[in-house]
């Protein structure tokens, strides 16, 4: 996990761009209330065959039987349908299968077309190898300002641990100087040999800057192929489950116990749901991770020279995967075996597919906070715009059990009270006992043989409800906006 504390203010943004490539996708998904669906138009990048799981970012080429498959970029919220209708130019539309679509991953899904006469004639693209700084590359794609292809080149300027945008991960990444526009997101980024060596997925717009585009690289596509491969379905890219500070004071390695040689990273805080959590401690000393020696700063060698976050050699494990890290502990060395996993979010970052859950009682609706409920709520620009309360719980809190969430009053559908300071509260307990997540409080509340329903809010703020009252102005409120039931259904289950 990033050792950085992320920050809020206003500040230059990665943003993903509307999708219009070589093949176009529809889909007559209808929306949902509280999510924000995307534009119907996707974008496709190069058509690539399936490596195997031993697979270097370089993959065999088609084999008869082997399975055909594209690669398009991931929608900005969860796709609720399995089909989409692609268009090869000048063609009709067929109809294709969405394999998996990783939202962990930016710019990345992948497709399937059951139909023979679609690949006459379509050549598999090839993977490259990562490129080195000062590499030629050239985006292909069809963004804002015509209708035909677009052509774009430059150079590899950067090569680092970036941040995807909507995936809210960080993994290996490509800053290029070649223009990456609207529409350019999900195009092939390939060398000056034809291979593929990545997909654009982001740039970075701000007056200060110009032609700061990010691709995603082959080693991370391929861990992505490899992953479904092996699991059967896309398991995500593990994570380290604490955070971390760096050791450049000389004063703080001496305080820690340090020998003058030692190098290193200080553990800040586990996750509680983290595997590590069973077997780390805080202000452990990180001194190496499978035999790589790390810093004092968190990098670790790279390439010719290069140095990048340690962070790199966890992204290209696999979820479940085993690693030995060799930890300083009150002066003593000691050596742990710990386990790989998916972070586990209090504040979800995507909602997989499903729709918004809610629970709706006397004109009160609960929702649990997630970045889509978040986006839906305060737009885009929700981290500058939602309440900081809610931001520090996004950016810093820790799930103290996996089912845990935040749950709050989301909207208040009566007139019978004076609660518009009852908005986005969070409901920490119900009758006394304390609110786990939204389905505790829904199955709290249902079962209540009480006279009255107390809600205990943050800030002190209490809501009591006469129970058979609330009861019966459920139904009217249910009737009044047509909604066919008081809880989502997962909360059924």
């Amino acid at each position: 996990m990033d050792n950085k504390p992320r920050k809020r203010g206003r500040k230059p943004k990665k943003t993903q761009a509307p999708e219009t490539m070589d093949f176009q996708f529809t889909t007559n998904t209808p929306q949902d209330d509280n999510v924000s669906l995307p534009s119907t138009a996707t974008t496709t990048t190069a058509v690539t065959e399936t490596p195997s799981t031993s697979a270097s970012p370089t993959p065999s080429g088609r084999g008869r039987g082997r399975p055909r498959k594209i690669g398009k970029h991931a929608e900005k919220s969860e796709p609720k349908s399995p089909e989409r209708r692609l268009t090869r130019h000048g063609a009709e539309r067929l109809i294709c299968l969405i394999v998996t679509s990783p939202f962990f991953l930016d710019a990345k899904a992948l497709l399937t077309i059951n139909d023979d006469e679609f690949w006459e004639g379509v050549a598999p693209v090839e993977f490259g190898d990562l490129p080195a700084l000062q590499d030629a590359v050239t985006v292909v794609g069809y963004p804002i300002g015509g209708d035909t292809i677009s052509v774009t080149s430059g150079v590899v300027s950067r090569i680092e641990i970036l941040s995807y945008a909507h995936g809210s991960t960080e993994l290996l990444g490509l800053q290029i100087d070649a223009a990456i526009n609207s529409g350019n997101s999900g195009g092939p980024a390939f060398n000056d040999k034809g291979k593929c060596v990545g997909i654009a997925f982001q740039s970075l717009k701000h007056e200060d800057v110009e032609n700061i585009g990010y691709v995603i690289p082959t080693p991370v596509i391929v861990h992505f192929i490899c992953d479904h491969e092996k699991n059967g379905a896309y398991t995500g890219f593990p994570v380290l489950g604490f955070e971390w500070q760096k050791m450049e004071n000389p004063d703080l390695r001496m305080s820690m116990g340090m020998e003058p040689d030692m190098k290193g990273v200080r553990i800040r805080r586990i996750e509680p749901t983290a595997p590590e959590s069973h077997v780390l401690q805080p202000s452990d000393v990180i001194l190496s991770f499978d035999g790589v020696k790390i810093a004092n700063d968190g990098t670790i060698p790279f390439r010719h020279g290069e140095r990048i976050s340690f962070s790199y050699l966890v992204s290209q494990k696999y979820t479940g995967d085993e690693a030995v890290v060799k930890v300083l502990r009150n002066s003593e060395i000691l050596e742990f075996k710990i386990k790989l996993a998916t972070h586990k979010q209090l504040i979800l970052a995507h909602i997989k597919g499903k729709p918004p859950s809610y629970y709706i009682i006397a004109g009160f609706v609960f929702s649990a906070v997630s970045v889509p409920y978040l986006c839906s709520e305060y737009g885009k620009d929700y981290e500058f715009d939602a309440p900081v309360k809610l931001l520090d719980k996004h950016l810093h809190a820790m799930a103290q059990s996996i089912d845990e969430q935040v749950v709050v009053v989301s909207q208040i559908r009566t007139l019978k009270y004076s609660v518009k300071n009852l908005y986005v509260m969070q409901v920490l307990a119900f009758n006394g006992q304390p609110v786990k997540n939204l389905k505790n409080l829904a199955d709290m509340v249902e079962s209540c043989d009480d006279e009255f329903l107390k809600f205990d809010l943050e800030y002190q703020q209490v809501v009591v409800l006469h129970t058979k009252n609330a009861t019966a102005a459920t139904l009217d409120i249910l009737a009044t906006h047509c909604i066919p039931s008081a809880m989502s259904d997962d909360l059924r289950t």
